[in-house]
Formats: C-alpha cells, sequence, structure tokens
C-alpha cells in the first residue's frame, strides 16, 4: 500500500471517507491541489465494508441468484454462473466496457471521480473489501492518474464505460498519468511499489456502476460557477462606475420587496464594490417646464440595473445544486446492495444521475445567462453610442495630429470574441436530460444523460470564464481611460489584480495570453479574496 511518512501527513490535509460527509470544497481540494491532501478511509467504514463484504459471501455459498455477481449484467441477469467464475465475468466486465471515445477527461477531474467514487462505497453497502477502496485511494495519493475518455456513457446504470477505466487501472491494465508522463498502469504502479488488484465477485460491477465521472464533471464546474457568480457582480459594479452609471439601482430598498436569496446577495456585493447606493439619487427640484430634454435618462441599461436579477439566478440555482450533489456524491449509487441488518441484497436504480443531469442542465442554463448579460455590458463599455465618453472601442485617447491617429481598433476583437464565446455558451444549453435513449438491448430504456449534461456545465463554465475574463479587461481599460477617481477601493483592488497580468492597452497587441491569465485568477478564487478585504464581505457569503 502507498502510504506517506507521519512528517510528510503532519503537513497535508486529511480527509477521510466514510461515505457521509465529504464535502464538494473537499473534493474540489483533492482535484485542484494534487498532493496538499491525503484521503484515507475512516475505521467505521472498514468496518461497515467488512460487514456487507461477509454478507455478499454468505449468499454466494447459498447458491443464490445475485445480479451482476452470480448472473450476467443487463439483460444478461436470467443467465446465472457457478461461484467458481464470479472473479473471472468481474475482470471480463471491465473488458466489454472499455470503449469509450473522445477527449481525455482533464486531470482535476479524474482526480474529482477517484474520490468520489471511493466516498461513495466507503458507505459500506456494496459488498466489496476495505482493501479495494485502499487501492483506489492509493492511486490517488500518488497522483496515478487513468486515462479516461470523456464521451460513451448515458448516465445509467451509471458511468460504466468511463469508470471502466478507472477499475482497468487498479487491476493494472491500461494507459495513466503519472509524474506527468503517460505510462502503462502497470509499470506506474510497480514504480510507487502498489501491486494491481485481482477483483473478487461484485468488486468490478461497484467500481463502474455509479455516478462518480459525472459527480466529479459537476462539482468542478459548480466549484467553479460560484467564482463567476462573484465575478460577475464585480463586473456590474465596474461597469456602473466606468460608464457613470446610477448606482441606486442597487439600494437595498428594492432587493428587501423582492428578497430571492441569490438576487438579494448580488445586490449586497455590488453596494459594497460600489461603496455608495446614493450618490445618484434625486436631491433637486425637477423643471416645471412642459418638456426638457434631459442630460441623460433616469434608469441606465437592462443589462446594468438588472445585471442582480440575473446573476442572482445563478446564485440561487447554485445553492440547490450544491445540496443535490452533496447526497449524490455521499450516496450509495451502485447495484446490487447489501443489507446487514435484514441479510438481504436488494435490487434498485441508485446508478440513475437523474439528480446530476437535472442540476446540470439547470447549472450551466444560469451560467449562460450571465455570459450573455455581461456581453452585453461589454457592447455598452465599447460603443461610443453608449459609452458616456469614453473612446470608440476603448482605443488610446489620441489627438487628431498623432501620428497613429485612426491606426488603433482597441477591443474590437475582443468584443467579436466574446459574442462567438456568449452564442457558443448559449448554445450548449439545450437540456440533455431530454434525451434520454433506450440501449443495452432495451434493458437501459430510460437513461439520465447526467454525465452529458455535467460535461456540458462544464463547457459552459469554461467559456463564460472567459468571456468575464474579456470583460474585466476592457473594464480596466475603460479605468484608465476614464481616471481612477471613479474607482471605489475594492474596485481599485480588483483593477490592481488584473493589471498585474494584463498591462493597459496603449496600442493594438495580442490579448489572447491575457485572457488566460485572467481566467486563472478568477478560477483560482485570487480575484475574489483581492476584492474581499475591501468591502467586508467573507470569503464564504461572497463566493456562495
Amino acid at each position: 500500500m502507498f502510504t506517506t511518512t507521519a512528517r510528510e501527513q503532519s503537513y497535508l490535509l486529511q480527509v477521510s471517507l466514510d461515505g457521509r460527509r465529504l464535502s464538494l470544497d473537499d473534493i474540489a481540494g483533492v482535484a485542484r491541489h494534487p498532493g496538499s491532501r491525503v484521503v484515507t478511509l475512516a475505521p467505521e467504514a472498514e468496518r461497515a465494508l467488512a460487514g456487507s463484504n461477509a454478507l455478499k459471501h454468505s449468499l454466494i455459498d447459498s447458491g443464490a441468484a445475485l445480479y451482476g455477481v452470480t448472473t450476467g449484467f443487463g439483460d444478461s441477469s436470467g443467465r446465472q454462473i457457478s461461484k467458481r467464475r464470479t472473479a473471472s465475468m468481474q475482470d471480463n466486465l471491465l473488458r466489454f466496457l472499455t470503449a469509450g471515445v473522445g477527449p481525455l477527461a482533464d486531470d482535476d477531474v479524474v482526480r474529482a471521480t477517484m474520490a468520489i467514487r471511493a466516498n461513495c462505497l466507503a458507505r459500506g453497502v456494496s459488498g466489496i473489501r476495505p482493501e479495494l477502496i485502499g487501492a483506489l485511494l492509493d492511486l490517488l495519493n500518488a497522483d496515478i492518474l487513468p486515462r479516461i475518455p470523456e464521451r460513451g456513457s448515458v448516465g445509467a446504470s451509471g458511468d460504466l464505460v468511463p469508470l471502466s477505466y478507472l477499475a482497468s487501472a487498479l487491476v493494472g491494465r491500461g494507459t495513466v498519468t503519472h509524474k506527468g508522463q503517460e505510462k502503462p498502469a502497470a509499470t506506474a504502479l510497480a514504480e510507487c511499489g502498489l501491486t494491481p488488484m485481482t477483483l473478487e465477485a461484485k468488486e468490478g460491477l461497484a467500481l463502474v456502476n455509479g455516478t462518480s465521472f459525472m459527480s466529479g464533471f459537476a462539482v468542478l464546474a459548480l466549484h467553479d460557477a460560484r467564482e463567476l457568480a462573484f465575478a460577475a457582480d464585480l463586473c456590474t459594479a465596474l461597469t456602473s462606475q466606468v460608464l457613470l452609471g446610477r448606482a441606486a439601482h442597487f439600494a437595498s430598498f428594492l432587493f428587501e420587496e423582492k428578497p430571492h436569496p441569490g438576487m438579494v446577495e448580488s445586490g449586497a456585493i455590488i453596494r459594497a464594490l460600489l461603496d455608495d447606493e446614493t450618490a445618484d439619487l434625486p436631491g433637486t427640484p425637477g423643471s416645471d417646464a412642459d418638456y426638457t430634454e434631459l442630460e441623460r435618462g433616469v434608469q441606465d441599461h437592462y443589462s446594468v440595473r438588472c445585471a442582480p436579477h440575473v446573476t442572482g439566478v445563478l446564485r440561487d440555482t447554485a445553492d440547490w445544486a450544491d445540496r443535490w450533489l452533496s447526497v449524490e456524491v455521499n450516496s450509495a449509487n451502485d447495484n446490487p446492495l447489501f443489507d446487514t441488518a435484514t441479510g438481504r441484497a436488494y435490487n434498485g436504480g441508485n446508478f440513475y444521475g437523474g439528480h446530476v443531469a437535472q442540476a446540470m442542465d439547470a447549472l450551466k442554463t444560469a451560467v449562460a445567462s450571465v455570459g450573455d448579460l455581461l456581453d452585453r455590458q461589454l457592447e455598452l463599455v465599447v460603443d461610443e453610442k453608449f459609452n458616456n465618453g469614453l473612446t470608440p472601442n476603448l482605443i488610446p485617447a489620441l489627438e487628431p495630429d498623432d501620428v497613429d491617429a485612426g491606426m488603433f481598433h482597441g477591443f474590437k476583437g475582443m468584443q467579436i470574441a466574446a459574442s462567438s464565446l456568449t452564442a457558443e455558451a448559449l448554445k450548449w444549453t439545450m437540456p440533455a436530460a431530454s434525451f434520454s435513449r433506450s440501449t443495452e438491448a432495451h434493458n437501459q430504456d430510460k437513461v439520465s444523460m447526467g454525465t452529458i449534461a455535467a460535461r456540458d456545465a462544464r463547457s459552459v463554465v469554461a467559456l463564460v470564464q472567459r468571456i468575464v475574463a474579456i470583460h474585466l479587461i476592457a473594464l480596466c481599460q475603460a479605468a484608465d481611460l476614464r481616471g481612477p477617481a471613479h474607482l471605489s477601493d475594492a474596485t481599485r483592488a480588483a483593477y490592481d489584480a488584473v493589471r498585474k497580468v494584463s498591462a493597459f492597452l496603449d496600442r493594438d497587441r495580442a490579448l489572447d495570453a491575457d485572457i488566460e491569465r485572467v481566467v486563472t485568477l478568477i478560477r483560482s478564487g485570487e480575484l475574489r479574496t483581492a476584492v474581499e478585504p475591501e468591502t467586508g464581505a467573507g470569503s464564504a457569503a461572497a463566493a456562495r
């Protein structure tokens, strides 16, 4: 078994799995910060696992027909095999399921999948040995990552095809990534002093017959969506400032009269970022003329004053998705399950990914809507018809006789890119759960498509991260053109954070690398943590 020394463990965060208390934050930490945590199996989980494993063997010895243990799989469940062949059938299961296609899942998704699968099995009702989870955690702690193709799951009977690659790595087959290199699984195991597992009855099925791959995508998409919610509120505050907008659109009174929690939270964050909600309230007598042409309208565009009503939907969607995913990753989601209290095995459908599918279909729609909102804000900022005196496309201010006058196009290309990203994000919002297919010889005749929904949500989040990055770079350019006096301490902190990775655009240049550096700021939470001390908001409130 792969172990760390006591000295090494003293510097690591401990994540103990019992199948009931794994947090989504812990999953994201394990996935995104390899080497910073050691994941272990809780002693009470080991006892529960031993009990259900003993029950499984007792039922096998009795000659009972147990689905996937002494019978075939799927529509082959009417074909019973002898006790002598149960282990061989588990190995064969992995062979015929290895049919994934498409790009390989990112390392963070694979780590999240491994942690979730281990935790779900740790509930102790799947009839497997504690040693099987121990072997899975050895791979995770050693950062031996199976290469898993993203496509091939319909999200019912679990993520059979993708998870077969995880199970194959445990038995020493397939390809893994280890220390930045792709290598045969058997080679990586040997290098870490690990021995390939030999599966016994039910263990192959327990590894593949769950929702852990879709949940890996879902947990990380949700984690990133929460950072996007804060970044969107920040963009709205900056947009209001650089356009000389009306802070009173975010007055607390308005949100008290329509108190959706996410909307209230977004309004509060924007107020804290602006630091003055009453600066532009009417305070002087109006004209008594029959008609007066105002210098500016009394209301800003919808994409500014309605922004909390859009981002608030994302916040509220994220909150209930968080509850559903927390249940999913702390559930027994394979089949059959063993009840040691009654001595019986139960067949059911806990492998069904319907809750993940619905949560991710909703999340991707809410995230894409925020992307569309920010794309509309960007249009106001770069367009001289709407930007209240800023330069066209935020080009540097030049005198007419300057040698470069008329040459620069500023953020024209950035807006085109943002518009393209927005269209693609909106295209991905078609609900995947609506596309159930009957498959596997009509045994799986109603399926969740949860894995596709979760992958879609990941894709939408990635697109919107880049829309936000483009908008933030443009807003910092607008702030430079407008002058720093229009920023609050909080938005100035955001400006400083962006400027560390993206300089003022004093002439046309490539900005693609700037976009990715700002995406890293957003995704890592660095942008939020740079701003929060200036708002008095706690990290939990700002991120959630």
